[in-house]
């Protein structure tokens, strides 16, 4: 059984930066592209950002590109995404997700495997 579980979540001012964490354990982390999810108050869960299984190939959904760096440690077993500049309109619970897959069709939340359970990210203005 494979766990993910999320860290770094907060409250930040608007224009601040917030790191988030995905620790995952029971399985080899290097065999998953990973993913991040969030989702809004009253919105569905949208994709963020997806990451290989090496990390040399990362896709980010336009709303974040050039504020939001995804990496990853497969030494650590750990996935990381570093939030800067961020906006009100970021506020959501931010998910980790894991792919045993090929990484493609990376924005359908169908196609991960394993989920976190989420961590809380509040912008104020």
């Amino acid at each position: 059984q494979v766990q993910l579980v999320e860290s770094g979540g907060g409250l930040v001012q608007a224009g601040g930066s917030l790191r988030l964490s995905c620790a995952v354990s029971g399985r080899t982390f290097s065999n998953y592209a990973m993913g991040w999810f969030r989702r809004a108050p009253g919105k569905e869960r949208e994709f963020v950002v997806a990451i290989s299984r090496s990390g040399s190939s990362t896709d980010y959904a336009d709303s974040v590109k050039g504020r939001f760096t995804v990496s990853r440690d497969n030494a650590k077993n750990t996935m990381y995404l570093q939030m800067d500049s961020l906006k009100p309109e970021d506020t959501a619970i931010y998910y980790c997700a894991a792919n045993l897959g090929a990484y493609r069709n990376y924005a359908r939340r169908d196609m991960y495997d394993y989920w976190g359970q989420g961590t809380q990210v509040t912008v104020s203005s």
